[in-house]
């Protein structure tokens, strides 16, 4: 991503900032390259002119202390002008959904949960192919060009994580879902106070 990014930095407004967040390598052992990974993004960044090098920034987060790490991400979520998660692979991404949930626009890749849990165009943008920078930039760049879009996009992913992604709705459909299986008839919604 950093890569796309940094080769497409001019085509982004003068005033956007990247920054690539992702845990303290040390404090990860489930993903042995994570460590050459972020050396590779910090000589790329190294390599940048000094211009370009004030609007590209590499997080680690630390890892040994849960509250802090939660509270970090929280704020990057929170401030972010977009989010981005271009995975080749992933399963249910909370990287997707917490922000959503922040109703900050997310650009993520049409690969696996991804796909259930973004509506194209409507409640985040997906990359078709993950491996075309090109197309990430020109997609994170239209986002911020765009700002009913992206108010959009956000009050859409709210709305789509309220509505499909909580516990609450979780525990009605278990509850529907044993209903059905057990041949139990209906049971009406508790009184609303109305």
């Amino acid at each position: 991503m950093l890569t796309g990014c940094v080769e497409h930095l001019d085509e982004l407004p003068d005033d956007a900032h990247l920054m690539q967040a992702g845990p303290d390598v040390a404090g990860v052992t489930d993903v042995p390259a994570g460590a050459q990974v972020l050396g590779e993004c910090r000589a790329l960044r190294a390599t940048l002119p000094e211009s370009a090098r004030r609007r590209v920034h590499l997080t680690a987060l630390p890892m040994d202390d849960g509250d802090e790490n939660a509270h970090l991400v929280n704020a990057l979520q929170r401030y972010a002008s977009v989010v981005v998660q271009k995975s080749l692979v992933e399963g249910f991404g909370l990287t997707v959904t917490e922000p959503m949930w922040k109703a900050r626009p997310v650009v993520a890749s049409a690969v696996g949960g991804i796909l259930d849990q973004v509506e194209n165009g409507v409640c985040g943008l997906l990359l078709q192919d993950p491996t075309d920078l090109t197309a990430m930039a020109h997609t994170i760049a239209r986002v911020l060009d765009d700002e009913p879009m992206a108010q959009s996009l956000g009050t859409e992913a709210r709305a789509r994580v309220r509505d499909r992604f909580l516990g609450d709705r979780h525990m009605i459909q278990y509850a529907t879902l044993f209903d059905a299986l057990l041949g139990l008839p209906d049971v009406p919604p508790p009184p609303t106070g109305d």
